[in-house]
């Protein structure tokens, strides 16, 4: 038995991916719940796994179900398919797109092979995680709810003292500053 690890990027941003290690024969439906887990996605989308090349094109289509569009070659299934099966070479890519009508691709890739099973882990395992995950709606801020809280702590709003534009002068300010100098001149003349 082999576990094999994957990364999966964001294709709009490389720097946002997830390491995943799944055994070889675990199915692909498989690794598409834990993407989905390992980005705080919900399940309620259709997704499909593409067999990839170094160019990221798109080859044989691994669906979680057969969906009404024009195919050129039947589908396989993710329930059905291990991930062992469609492993071509050693740096094996896929293209996995989730939601069809907001298009989230995420690009896989191979990056090692293991003969050694930890049987302390329940594949799959997200073993690393880079980088702060879309928001799969766009509705919240990347610290979502917190920032509220956030901003009534420290008072950020536009007004606030210690906020203002670049080369605005409080002139109130500038004639205390310097009378106060005037003052202590003076005192320093006495001595």
């Amino acid at each position: 038995m082999a576990a094999l690890k994957f990364r999966i990027y964001l294709e709009e941003d490389d720097t946002v991916y997830r390491d995943i290690v799944i055994l070889h024969n675990q199915p692909f439906f498989e690794l598409h719940l834990s993407i989905l887990k390992s980005f705080e996605f919900d399940q309620i989308h259709g997704a499909t796994f593409y067999r990839s090349n170094d160019n990221w094109a798109r080859g044989r289509e691994i669906s979680l179900e057969r969906y009404d569009k024009d195919y050129r070659v039947e589908p396989l299934m993710m329930k059905e398919v291990t991930i062992g099966s469609e492993i071509k070479d050693t740096n094996q890519k896929f293209v996995y797109e989730y939601d069809f009508n907001k298009h989230w691709i995420f690009l896989i890739e191979l990056i090692n092979v293991s003969k050694e099973i930890n049987t302390r882990i329940s594949y799959p395992a997200v073993t690393r995680t880079e980088g702060i995950g879309p928001q799969q709606y766009g509705t919240k801020s990347l610290l979502g709810n917190k920032f509220a809280d956030i901003e009534e702590k420290y008072d950020l709003s536009r007004n606030a003292e210690g906020f203002g534009s670049e080369g605005e002068e409080d002139e109130e300010s500038d004639d205390n500053d310097l009378s106060e100098a005037t003052d202590e001149m003076g005192e320093n003349d006495d001595l």
